[in-house]
């Protein structure tokens, strides 16, 4: 924002000839390293006190008073790019697209030894996000502000800027704020559910709390903190927030309230009427849409599967316009990379890959394609070019430059970030003022002193020209919203489909190497003092359809003799062994009088389905 853009003149007739040759001229990528430096880039956007975990080890602890002048602890969090501001719409649009990224491909984050690594970046956004709800219809939804922030450079360490914590609240209201966070913390619970019950019991219920302030206080946020409306403006309004929030809080609690909630207000609120070309922090609208998709190719349509297919439909005019198949189609570079703006391009190229990547896998499991209205598109087509993005943004591109800052061998070295462009306080801790970076820092036409690794910029131009030089920020500034969506892609790349169903209940394998995680414990039911934990233990294929063996266990973990217990058990489709029925509940089986303090017992039943819904409806302690 602090210079004008300059466009960079370039043969690009010769370049367009020259990615002819792409395919020849470049090598498969890394995608083990490129998911392992996508990752590490968020501890360089933290906020706050620095864990000893700390891999960035050239940054330091920074924000610490941030929301004590309003009595609020709001120490934490990311800042959101090249600056040192905690916007909170597009933090928690991160947290949300790094939670589905794991939510889709823990198995492969697992398998790369990254998955810990990645549930430690959304519980660090998460963290803040609880101290920033302090309150059912309280959220602060920004610390410092655009405009004095941007008048200085400086690191984070060194902030003089302003601190003040802007709130929305019920005279102030902001439905996409607390709609978007709600949606991160809803993913995020089920990211925890297993490895951390407790906190991702704490996570749901802030989700709850506010998807009901964003539906009943409804407004746009920058209405009221209207600092952000210069950098972050709402201009989407908040119609998809709520949809978007809705559809994760049905995920993450099978509640149909949230899914009748999308039934409901499909049309009202755009989510059946807008065909879209883009996704992103303020665009949510293909998100919902796929993800509406999902459950509708999951069998959970009900009563409202006609308007379910609704969204389905502007769901693949989505992949079908990034793929170049529909009436209005997205633009693309002479090299082939989607282009919607000059500035920050790449964060639409890894959001759009990203679902392009997904509705593949939902396609595949469902063994369905997509019709467009210039041809049909194969589960592959949409990976594959996926692919294609993924490896432009490695440095299969005319300029044969990668743009994720430390992955290859040319990539941006005057990147536009104040932390990574002034030389680390631990090197050299003499205090940097406001103007005076500016004048000894941000003029520099050196590269910058820290390497700011797992970066991705903002990206080239329509014609595939990129200018590295720190004052071209349209192009040379990172974003944390531009990586969340890649993580998930990398992982993918590199661990590949594996042959699972992606309309399966999602169950991640227990983080590994070296990160201090808490030990793997049973999703929890909403029934105190019990967990109920289920796996898919087989599937297979009779007349058409598929078939899937669930085995569940549920476990006292209270001190004391479990006595009549009963459970409901819902969107149950099959028989069941293990349990004995009662009217309309189930008891323990004829073998079976009581569970000891500690000790479980296992059912299994088959269906042709996702999991049933299974919760403890009445018990008794001896």
């Amino acid at each position: 924002m602090e210079k004008v853009f300059r466009l960079i003149s370039v043969a690009t007739l010769f370049l367009c000839v020259l990615s002819l040759s792409f395919a020849i001229a470049f090598g498969g990528h890394d995608y083990d390293q490129a998911l392992t430096k996508s990752i590490l880039f968020y501890e360089a956007q933290r906020s706050g006190y620095l864990p000893s975990t700390q891999r960035v080890k050239w940054r330091a602890n920074s924000g610490l008073n941030d929301g004590k002048a309003s009595g609020v602890d709001l120490v934490g969090g990311y800042h959101d790019a090249g600056d040192n501001v905690k916007f909170g719409l597009p933090m928690a649009f991160t947290v949300t697209m790094m939670s589905w990224s794991i939510l889709e491909y823990g198995k492969q984050m697992a398998a790369s030894g990254e998955l810990s690594h990645a549930m430690d970046a959304v519980k660090w956004g998460t963290d803040y996000f609880i101290k920033a709800h302090p309150e059912p219809y309280v959220l602060y939804g920004e610390v410092g502000d655009g405009n004095t922030d941007h008048y200085c450079w400086q690191r984070p360490e060194d902030m003089t800027t302003d601190r003040h914590a802007y709130k929305i609240d019920p005279s102030n209201p902001g439905s996409d704020l607390a709609g978007e966070t709600a949606a991160a913390m809803a993913a995020a619970s089920m990211v925890f559910r297993h490895h951390n019950p407790a906190y991702a019991s704490k996570l749901l219920s802030h989700a709850q709390q506010l998807f009901e302030f964003a539906d009943k206080y409804r407004g746009k946020y920058d209405s009221s903190i209207t600092v952000a409306q210069k950098y972050y403006q709402s201009v989407s309004g908040y119609d998809d927030e709520l949809l978007w929030a809705a559809a994760w809080l049905y995920q993450a609690t099978n509640n149909q309230y949230y899914l009748s909630y999308l039934g409901a207000n499909g049309n009202s609120l755009g989510g059946t009427g807008w065909a879209m070309t883009e996704f992103s922090w303020d665009v949510k609208y293909a998100g919902v849409q796929v993800l509406v998709s999902k459950f509708l190719m999951q069998g959970k349509g009900g009563r409202y599967a006609s308007v379910f297919e609704q969204y389905k439909e502007k769901a693949e005019f989505f992949i079908c316009s990034c793929l170049g198949k529909a009436s209005r189609n997205v633009q693309r570079t002479p090299g082939g990379l989607m282009f919607r703006q000059r500035w920050n391009n790449m964060q639409f190229v890894t959001s759009a890959s990203f679902l392009l990547t997904v509705y593949s896998d939902y396609l595949s499991s469902a063994a369905k394609n997509v019709q467009c209205s210039a041809g049909q598109a194969s589960p592959n087509d949409l990976f594959s070019f996926a692919k294609s993005q993924v490896d432009y943004i490695l440095g299969d591109n005319p300029r044969a430059t990668s743009y994720m800052v430390g992955y290859g061998s040319n990539y941006p070295q005057q990147v536009h970030h104040r932390a990574s462009s002034i030389v680390s306080y631990k090197v050299n801790p003499t205090f940097v003022s406001c103007r005076g970076g500016y004048a000894t820092w941000y003029s520099r036409k050196a590269s910058d002193p820290n390497l700011l690794v797992g970066a991705v910029v903002g990206g080239p131009d329509a014609y595939d020209n990129f200018a590295d030089e720190r004052d071209n920020f349209e192009q040379t500034e990172p974003a944390t919203y531009n990586n969340a969506p890649l993580i998930g892609l990398l992982a993918r790349l590199n661990g590949g489909h594996s042959g699972y169903n992606q309309l399966l209940p999602v169950v991640l394998p227990a983080p590994k190497q070296g990160v201090t995680q808490p030990k793997p414990t049973p999703q929890v039911s909403t029934s105190a003092p019990f967990s109920i934990e289920q796996k898919t233990t087989a599937s297979w294929n009779a007349k058409g359809r598929t078939y899937y063996r669930y085995s569940t266990i549920v476990i006292n973990k209270s001190a004391k003799t479990v006595k009549d217990l009963k459970l409901s058990i819902a969107k149950l489709y099959g028989p069941l062994w293990g349990l004995t029925k009662t009217g309309s509940s189930y008891a323990f089986p004829q073998w079976l009088d009581s569970l000891p303090a500690g000790k479980s017992l296992e059912f299994v039943y088959i269906h042709a389905s996702s999991a049933a819904d299974v919760s403890v409806s009445s018990y008794t302690l001896a």
